[in-house]
């Protein structure tokens, strides 16, 4: 059984995974960097503000995407068939696995079920 864990740590992973692909040469050769945070908020602006607030749910949407692609593809299930489980069609799976859009909870709950995985909020 896949499990997800949801918690700080992993939207930090998040963030920096996606961090690396996004910075321009003259930040990735700044080699003194010791809080990763400075990075965000120079870039997008201190947590609570409208710049940083967007690129979090963008960072949660691309994340929970790449969640759901992994489960799904290690099921060996394909999005056609996915979609039948979870009543909902192929191009909306493709929009969630691209990180288009966020799901509902409760279509959350059907694509946690669909793929027979479990939930541990810690």
């Amino acid at each position: 059984m896949n499990v997800f864990y949801i918690n700080n740590s992993e939207k930090v992973a998040g963030n920096l995974n996606f961090f690396v692909s996004l910075h321009s040469k003259k930040e990735r050769s700044m080699s003194k960097i010791s809080d990763y945070s400075a990075v965000l908020d120079h870039k997008y602006g201190a947590p609570g503000t409208t710049k940083r607030e967007q690129f979090d749910e963008e960072n949660w949407n691309f994340y929970t995407g790449l969640l759901m692609l992994g489960a799904r593809t290690e099921s060996k299930v394909t999005q056609e068939e996915f979609a039948r489980r979870i009543n909902s069609c192929k191009s909306y799976i493709s929009r969630v696995e691209r990180g288009l859009i966020t799901p509902s909870i409760g279509m959350l709950y059907r694509i946690i079920n669909a793929l027979e995985l479990r939930v541990d909020i810690v």
